[in-house]
């Protein structure tokens, strides 16, 4: 079992490049379910600031997380992957 403060402790590694691509901020789950469809990250473009409240969000299906070690999540994400 991992608890979600764990994940967040995670680096998100992109396996396509090999880039940081952040930290996890947020899961999102199917209620219906009860499964992670997506984790969703911070990203490393732009920070966010207590006044300007705007930061980069990154949203990856569950499907392309490929492993989740000691210290990092190993993420398949192409190049041309859009953020929300």
């Amino acid at each position: 079992m991992m608890k979600i403060s764990d994940l967040q402790s995670k680096d998100i590694v992109n396996m396509e490049n090999g880039k940081r691509l952040g930290n996890l901020s947020d899961l999102d789950i199917n209620l219906t379910t009860g499964q992670i469809d997506a984790i969703i990250i911070n990203g490393t473009g732009k920070m966010m600031s207590f006044f300007n409240r705007e930061t980069e969000e990154v949203v990856i299906p569950w499907s392309n997380i490929l492993k989740i070690g000691n210290d990092v999540i190993l993420v398949q994400v192409p190049e041309s992957y859009q953020s929300y």
